[in-house]
């Protein structure tokens, strides 16, 4: 039941080549750091990253973009300032590109982590991002039906976290930590203070039962 480890690399070890992996944060705010620097050390290649972004500068999903690393990005914004590795790799035509309205994102991966089979949702009706997928009118209305969307990983950002996976945010660095862990097979949380003891009850956001493992990772940007 301790899921603890000792290192950042050991945590990403079971990273393989052609995996797919969640990353939790928005902008800069709850974004694992460490255990993506880890990854990139680990070599793991032909990624499939899902984020709401795709990178800024030289840091974070950044990093293993400029690495050659991700084969495909699942994002909502792939510009942002500073999104210089992304423009470049996808202008090469070396990574493929799948936008997702923000809300449709994380709803998908909230129904992974459900097991609900999809949804229906009028966000892109009518537009490129409905091409190839199922639609319907309801009550006059357009929907266009979503799938789940599952990961192999998810790598997150907590707070607070025990040795039995219970994990807790530090304000907006919650945003797609808690439901990214839902939506992995396995997930794996840096965490900037793992205690002996078990967290309350009540401040317990991400329950251990989603968590693989957990690793203490002091630095906060």
């Amino acid at each position: 039941m301790d899921k603890r480890v000792n290192t950042l690399a050991e945590a990403v070890a079971p990273i393989q080549d052609g995996a797919s992996i969640m990353i939790g944060g928005f902008g800069s705010s709850g974004i694992p750091f460490g255990l993506i620097d880890a990854l990139l050390e680990h070599g793991a290649g032909e990624l499939t990253v899902i984020s709401n972004n795709a990178g800024a500068g030289e840091t974070g999903i950044a990093k293993l973009l400029k690495g050659g690393r991700v084969a495909k990005v699942i994002c909502s914004y792939p510009r942002s300032p500073g999104s210089i590795w992304f423009e470049k790799r996808y202008e090469a035509d070396e990574i493929e590109l799948e936008v997702v309205p923000q809300g449709t994102l994380a709803e998908r991966i909230r129904a992974a982590g459900a097991g609900i089979g999809g949804f229906l949702t009028p966000t892109g009706y009518g537009t490129l991002l409905a091409e190839g997928k199922e639609t319907r009118v309801i009550d006059g209305r357009g929907y266009v039906m979503e799938a789940p969307l599952h990961a192999d990983f998810a790598l997150l950002r907590a707070e607070r976290g025990d040795p039995w996976g219970n994990l807790s945010y530090h304000g907006t660095a919650r945003n797609f930590n808690p439901v990214m862990a839902t939506g992995a097979r396995h997930s794996i949380a840096e965490v900037r203070h793992v205690s002996s003891d078990p967290l309350a009850p009540e401040s317990v956001v991400t329950p251990g039962i989603f968590v693989q493992s957990v690793v203490e990772y002091g630095v906060r940007p």
